[in-house]
């Protein structure tokens, strides 16, 4: 029953994220001038979530993560991805070498895939992997689950989604849309002086 539960919250998650992927990023942001407002259209949760984030889940390799990985690094980006996403696929390679510039008890980065659900089959699993390969993100990539759903994912429209996240588990700031390396570069260095 739970397996059942769980398949149902991820198909209209992936409902909901195949209608915002590929979209241009004018059409996720509310109606609004505040060129600061654009940027980060689902508002950080610094004061609704004062403890932080709590997820359980497992990553491609099947092995146990949790929002404890938060207390590993001062800054964490949490890239949300899905297979069929090109704006995603296009970003992931700058996203893996980021993920090998920095000092990782400063910054680091996960991947959720939206789309493979924990427990799906070989031949999902086999897709993201490769991509992930393909794409040289060499990073930590979690399977969606529900703990990490109603953690994270409950406000999400469109993938790419990324959460900067300090090692509190406190969300600073939500960006829709992909990024080049040097804007992402740009957004982690004032995270990191704040």
């Amino acid at each position: 029953m739970k397996k059942v539960k769980v398949l149902v919250i991820v198909s209209i998650l992936f409902a909901v994220l195949l209608s915002g992927c590929g979209k241009s990023d004018e059409n996720k942001i509310p109606e609004n001038n505040s060129a600061e407002e654009e940027e980060s259209t689902i508002p950080p949760e610094t004061e609704e979530t004062p403890a932080g984030i709590d997820f359980e889940g497992i990553d491609m390799d099947g092995n146990e993560v949790s929002s404890a990985v938060f207390s590993e690094a001062k800054l964490t980006m949490v890239n949300v991805w899905a297979t069929y996403c090109n704006p995603c696929l296009s970003e992931m390679p700058g996203l893996g070498e980021l993920a090998q510039e920095y000092d990782p008890e400063e910054f680091q980065i996960i991947g959720i895939i939206s789309d493979v659900p924990e427990g799906s089959g070989q031949k999902e699993m086999e897709l993201a992997a490769d991509l992930i390969e393909q794409t040289g993100a060499d990073y930590t990539h979690l399977l969606l689950n529900e703990s990490i759903y109603f953690a994270l994912l409950t406000d999400v429209s469109a993938v790419p989604t990324t959460f900067f996240v300090d090692e509190n588990g406190v969300i600073l700031d939500t960006i829709v849309g992909a990024m080049e390396k040097s804007a992402w570069e740009e957004k982690i260095g004032a995270l990191l002086e704040e």
